[in-house]
């Protein structure tokens, strides 16, 4: 395959990752605002609650699963990449030029100019470079993804959990 078709190929799959990237970064935004909302819901309701054992454990239940959402989804959003980079480490190429991680390393603009072009210079070191860096991105999206995952699973929990002592609630003001 010709070298222009190759980084065409591998750019199109950077982008599309960055893409994932974004995507999941907004749900993980979106799953928050509404476990707040939610929370701001419950607060409201929180002062009619009639104090008994029922009442009691899904209270705890509830603030547990706002706990767990809250932190997957927080770690959605800010994912740790040190030991990715461990992972694809080369001995050629201590340092990624094309990859954030990577270029944050440099200790000055001329530094990193003069790596970069020494790797853009070379087109199988250039293509090394941005495979890595593609490579990088798809393990990122595959932890935030699950994190996104466990963090939908707390919400759908704590939603759950609300909506039974809500239920109690209306139940407990009929039977009252």
């Amino acid at each position: 395959m010709e070298e222009e078709k190759k980084f065409g190929v591998l750019f199109q799959i950077l982008s599309s990752e960055q893409q994932i990237l974004q995507r999941t970064d907004q749900k993980a935004f979106t799953l928050i605002s509404l476990i707040g909302v939610f929370t701001v819901f419950f607060i409201i309701h929180y002062t009619r609650l009639v104090p008994n054992v029922f009442n009691l454990i899904f209270i705890g239940l509830y603030f547990i699963a706002v706990l767990f959402s809250l932190t997957y989804l927080v770690i959605v959003i800010s994912p740790r990449i040190g030991d990715i980079e461990d992972k694809i480490e080369d001995d050629k190429i201590t340092v990624s030029p094309t990859f954030f991680g990577g270029i944050v390393k440099f200790n000055s603009p001329d530094e990193y100019l003069s790596n970069l072009g020494a790797v853009l210079d070379n087109s199988g070191s250039a293509y090394k470079v941005f495979a890595k860096s593609v490579y990088s991105i798809g393990i990122i999206n595959a932890r935030k993804n699950k994190f996104l995952r466990y963090g939908i699973y707390w919400f759908v929990l704590a939603v759950a959990f609300e909506f039974l002592i809500i239920v109690s609630l209306y139940i407990s003001m009929v039977i009252y």
